[in-house]
């Protein structure tokens, strides 16, 4: 009864903090779902017990109607089921059954309690599937009949943040790793599935002691492993008694590893919970364009298993596998080309010898097979298959238009069957998101031009905050608030509490956990929180918020510079050259000179109505500079258009003379204009990152970025149909717009 209480009151602070009342001790804020989780962990036993309160706690929400604590309990009750070292069957059929009734309320609960209940239905059919299948994939073990992979990048750009924090990052990351190995991570699997299959009857201790005294060669280790996964998986092509089948199976592996002690004869001490192993993380800083491309690929196809065939859901020859990294640079080796004297015509060739009787009977046979010669290329329509399931978020819908005021996936289409799967944490602010929708961008030209990572890889984006307490000299001068650099990381937390509650809390404890001096305390507090936080993250996060990325065309005063063209996520700012920013304006009024301070400028948009017409408009004022927000300040505003803000200069006339104020004029667009026609210059920043300024610019228009897909799909149609303005043939089944999908617990909650 006393763990029951202590278990319920973690549980009901948690529930707290998701209605605004934060814990009174500040340093708890963000840890109460990590301590709950530890406290478990330490007590194996005790799953049960949380469980059962979990379940009473969601059908409590479903009868009040408080539906902002469903999804969060529902993410706590399946970490802790995952890890549980066994579940009695009718508290699985209770959470079954009330992730079915989820399917009635309209996404994301519905998309969650379908994902749920389809994972519970197969561990309550062969228990320990979803450990067995985790551990799997993010160690990438080997295993046939389940032959995915995970992996976790870590992105951290090196000059937005200290070196205290990226040397912290790498020392945990590489920490976290060292303790694991494939033998101890198969072991990790065949206690945990046997125990979660025999229960109490399985001698967990034996069982371990049994793996310790193994041989030290892996293929031991590996025999037991493969039986194991084997048993798991095939338990659903055994019909009706593949359960009673499965667990005959999985005791006679129990029998032929303990060799003597049958089940049955365990320790009275109960059940013995199994850890999870760290999934596999790598950190990366920043330093090049093409860096996540590389990453990516060489994921794929690691260098050193470019040349073995077996390598589950690789069919790259070595020569494509060459053209691939030396397009992205990571190899360096040249091809040579090799002249041919062959016309490529039948008659051509040199006279043959007779062929034998039955291969003259048989005229197909008889006749001359190429091989070795150009690569068949995909036709249109699995072309545009691949593309299309491939973009901003996989399997968009037709129309590719961001739903307004939400930012939700669109409906899924057949998804490819995706082998590898990228997890990309980004850790910094906004402009480490500016980077990401560039390289982002510009891995979508490179599949529309040449399909490689979109039919066999899965690509999911994630963002913690970090907001450094000293940032380097180079940006510092971005912004002087620290907090107006995390706007999306806002956004987020308020579409999905409970990332407010666990990822945004990390934005200041991150570099005070960095700074620390070395000390036991400290190496305790690091390697377990931060690696399990973005594990977590990483593991139940998979609800995408989708942000419109939009395009600018920037005109320099050069004739003979070409016009550069970039894309943004968050935020475009323009400012007089060499003038003060807008932001430090007053509104007072001052004299100046005849025209006052400032540039002319043209402004032609198309403004944003409630019945989505197009109606365009233009203006001509004179101003100092002007903002455009991507990222809206409210959740119920729109995320595909912009909320341009332009300092006007009005001048005044009065008795004294002239003078001149500053006002604001604020408006809603997706498309803009901008010229300056006294060619005078102003400057052009992105993503308010200051690396990214364009100078002696007169002009600039800015658009939603379109799919790269869609446009070379839509230069394809209109070689055939120049006339044609409406989408037609296969461009009108493409998205139409790039979005940037980035990861979250819960999504939008409509």
């Amino acid at each position: 009864a006393e763990v029951e209480s202590d278990i319920l009151r973690r549980v009901r602070a948690l529930l707290r903090e998701l209605d605004g009342h934060h814990p009174s001790c500040q340093s708890d804020r963000g840890m109460l779902r990590w301590t709950l989780h530890k406290k478990i962990d330490q007590n194996p036993s005790t799953s049960c017990v949380l469980v059962r309160i979990l379940v009473k706690e969601l059908e409590r929400a479903e009868r009040g109607d408080l539906r902002h604590y469903i999804i969060p309990l529902l993410h706590t009750l399946m970490y802790t089921l995952i890890q549980a070292p066994c579940i009695p069957d009718e508290l699985s059929a209770r959470v079954y059954d009330f992730c079915k009734r989820l399917l009635t309320l309209p996404k994301p609960f519905c998309t969650i309690g379908l994902d749920y209940a389809s994972r519970l239905q197969v561990e309550r059919t062969a228990p320990g599937t979803l450990y067995q299948r985790m551990v799997i994939s993010e160690q990438s073990l080997r295993s046939t009949p389940f032959p995915y992979q995970e992996k976790i990048f870590l992105f951290a750009d090196p000059e937005l943040l200290p070196e205290a924090i990226c040397n912290a990052l790498v020392t945990d990351t590489e920490a976290a790793q060292v303790s694991q190995s494939p033998g101890s991570c198969m072991s990790c699997v065949i206690t945990h599935t046997l125990q979660a299959a025999l229960g109490d009857t399985c001698d967990i201790h034996g069982l371990r002691a049994r793996l310790q005294v193994m041989p030290q060669l892996l293929q031991d280790v590996e025999h037991w492993f493969q039986q194991v996964v084997l048993a798991v998986e095939s338990v659903g092509s055994e019909g009706g008694s593949g359960r009673g089948q499965h667990m005959a199976r999985l005791e006679r592996i129990y029998h032929g590893l303990l060799r003597s002690l049958p089940a049955g004869n365990a320790p009275p001490e109960g059940l013995q919970g199994t850890p999870l192993p760290n999934p596999n993380i790598s950190f990366h800083l920043w330093t090049e364009d093409e860096q996540l491309w590389k990453e990516l690929v060489l994921f794929l196809r690691p260098l050193s298993q470019s040349s073995e065939p077996d390598c589950p859901g690789q069919e790259l020859d070595p020569i494509e596998m060459q053209d691939i990294l030396a397009d992205c640079g990571c190899c360096e080796q040249s091809r040579f080309s090799v002249l041919s004297t062959d016309s490529g015509i039948e008659r051509d060739l040199p006279a043959q010898e007779e062929p034998c009787a039955p291969c003259a009977a048989d005229p197909e046979r008889s006749r001359l097979h190429r091989k070795g010669g150009i690569k068949k290329k995909l036709s249109p329509l699995e072309s545009v298959g691949f593309l299309q399931t491939g973009s901003a978020v996989p399997g968009e819908k037709p129309p590719g238009k961001l739903p307004r005021r939400s930012g939700m996936p669109p409906e899924p289409a057949v998804p490819l069957q995706r082998m590898h799967t990228a997890r990309v944490v980004l850790l910094g602010d906004d402009r480490i998101l500016g980077r990401l929708a560039q390289a982002f961008h510009s891995l979508r030209k490179r599949e529309a031009r040449r399909v490689f990572l979109t039919p066999k890889l899965n690509l999911q984006f994630y963002h913690i905050p970090v907001v450094p307490g000293q940032p380097r000299p180079s940006a510092a001068a971005d912004h002087a608030d620290p907090e107006e650099l995390c706007e999306v990381a806002r956004y987020l937390g308020r579409a999905d509490p409970w990332y407010e509650s666990n990822i945004n809390t990390l934005c200041h404890m991150i570099p005070k956990l960095a700074t620390m001096p070395s000390s036991p305390s400290r190496a305790l507090v690091t390697d377990l929180f931060l690696t399990d936080v973005i594990a977590y993250y990483a593991r139940m996060g998979t609800q995408p918020i989708c942000f419109q990325v939009h395009s600018v065309k920037v005109l320099f005063r050069d004739p003979a510079q070409d016009p550069a063209e970039d894309v943004f996520l968050t935020e475009l700012l323009t400012q007089v050259q060499d003038s003060p920013s807008h932001r430090e304006l007053s509104t007072t009024k001052r004299k100046s000179t005849l025209d006052g301070p400032g540039i002319n400028l043209t402004v032609t948009y198309r403004k944003v109505v409630l019945s989505d017409r197009q109606k365009e408009l233009a203006l001509s004022l004179r101003s100092t500079g002007l903002l455009m927000k991507a990222i809206p300040a409210e959740e119920a505003e729109d995320l595909d258009c912009l909320s341009v803000t332009i300092t006007e200069i009005i001048r005044i006339n009065n008795l004294a003379g002239r003078s001149f104020s500053a006002v604001a004029n604020t408006f809603k667009t997706r498309n803009i204009k901008i010229r300056s026609p006294e060619q005078r210059p102003f400057t052009v920043q992105l993503d308010k990152d200051s690396r990214r300024t364009y100078r002696d610019v007169i002009g600039l228009e800015v658009s939603p970025c379109l799919e790269p897909s869609y446009c070379l799909q839509k230069t394809r149609t209109m070689k055939f149909n120049p006339h044609e303005t409406e989408d037609v043939g296969l461009v009108k089944y493409l998205p139409k717009s790039l979005l940037l999908p980035i990861n979250t617990f819960a999504g939008v909650i409509q």
